[in-house]
């Protein structure tokens, strides 16, 4: 495998990155500061893997050049921003799609429109320019937004995906399935809770 197949563009990924955990921070300390709650448990970034996105690239059909890696498959740079409930999940997207010098390229809702497999999540990918010693560079950015318990599925779903020699796989698969049914249902009656509290502590 060749080494640094990024070449100097990791600094671009890495400050798209940097730029929306910016916007991240000042959208939750803008709720902290106006007297509500932080909608964000946790925020998990990375740099894809030159190794991931080579695969990823030849799956897809492209040459693997780095002109393709940053401009044909758009998660070269992702986030996972965790939040506690549904409706925060919803807030934060509709945040970040507030600001001026993000561009939304493409958005899924899986959660409204979960996958065959059960896969809840709200997916983004926005596009920013950076300037870098004054020449604008587009770089993307995938954001997939979800509550902490569809994150605990979704990294146990990805670990029997990728693992090999399984047994019951099927068997596995129907019980991810019925689980992600069972969360959705949860994370829906947490909101529904969290909202009782809170109209309770509105009337005192």
């Amino acid at each position: 495998m060749e080494e640094n197949f990024y070449e100097g563009s990791i600094v671009l990924l890495e400050g798209a990155i940097a730029n929306i955990n910016a916007k991240l921070d000042i959208i939750r300390k803008y709720r902290l500061i106006n007297g509500k709650q932080d909608p964000i448990s946790h925020i998990v970034s990375r740099v894809k893997s030159e190794e991931s996105m080579k695969e990823k690239l030849k799956r897809k059909g492209f040459e693997v050049t780095l002109e393709n890696a940053l401009t044909k498959v758009y998660d070269a740079a992702g986030m996972r921003i965790i939040c506690n409930y549904i409706d925060d999940v919803y807030e934060v997207a509709e945040m970040l799609k507030h600001y001026q010098d993000l561009k939304v390229v493409k958005e899924k809702d899986y959660i409204k429109n979960p996958k065959p497999n059960g896969y809840r999540s709200y997916h983004i990918i926005f596009e920013l320019s950076l300037d870098l010693a004054g020449e604008i560079t587009p770089v993307y950015v995938e954001i997939q937004i979800r509550t902490i318990a569809m994150d605990f599925w979704s990294s146990l779903e990805h670990e029997m995906k990728y693992k090999k020699n399984v047994k019951n796989p099927e068997l596995i698969v129907e019980e991810l399935r019925r689980c992600a049914d069972e969360i959705a249902t949860t994370d829906l009656n947490m909101q529904t809770i969290k909202k009782m509290i809170d109209a309770r502590g509105d009337d005192e």
